[in-house]
């Protein structure tokens, strides 16, 4: 499902207009990149969590060389889904 899939089918399940459904899409997307990029939980009743983890640096292997390199820290965003989301997946 891409973000024009969701547009299309807020227009049609809720009579928004393309470009009001378009804006509302846009304007949580919107909301939950900024609230992520300031290291805050987004949780979604009955679909998910999405978390920002902070992993520090390490060592590494370069599987071709065999050389020890060092993987700088990074911010990872990882997603939990819910368990009402995993039952009806299952």
């Amino acid at each position: 499902m891409t973000k024009a899939d969701i547009v299309e089918k807020i227009y049609r399940e809720l009579g928004f207009s393309k470009k009001d459904a378009t804006g509302v899409v846009e304007d949580l997307f919107s909301i939950m990149k900024e609230n992520l990029r300031n290291g805050e939980k987004v949780k979604i009743s009955g679909f998910g969590n999405f978390v920002v983890r902070v992993k520090r640096a390490r060592l590494g292997r370069n599987p071709q060389s065999g050389k020890d390199i060092e993987i700088s820290p990074r911010r990872v965003l990882t997603f939990r889904p819910s368990q009402l989301l995993k039952q009806i997946i299952n």
